[in-house]
């Protein structure tokens, strides 16, 4: 979970490896402090779940047919363009 979070391109988190929380909202100290453990609390529970990986899969026949058969349409389509001026 360190890893993951100092890993992050989290802006808040020094070349360090510190994790710097301003909390200026409130008018008092302890309000302050108490609003920095909540989003600190926040950030780590962000960090604790694990992505996903991603898993690989190869597209169908029946897409990889038609792209093949768009790819001929529009081929088709910029020859018929610019033969126009050949004429």
């Amino acid at each position: 979970m360190k890893e993951r979070l100092l890993q992050s391109p989290d802006s808040r988190i020094s070349r360090d490896g510190v994790l710097i929380l301003k909390a200026q909202q409130h008018r008092t100290r302890e309000l302050n402090r108490q609003d920095a453990y909540e989003r600190l609390r926040a950030i780590l529970e962000a960090a604790a779940i694990e992505p996903l990986l991603r898993k690989a899969t190869r597209p169908s026949y029946a897409s990889r047919v038609r792209r093949r058969e768009d790819k001929a349409q529009r081929s088709g389509i910029k020859q018929a363009r610019s033969n126009r001026g050949d004429e």
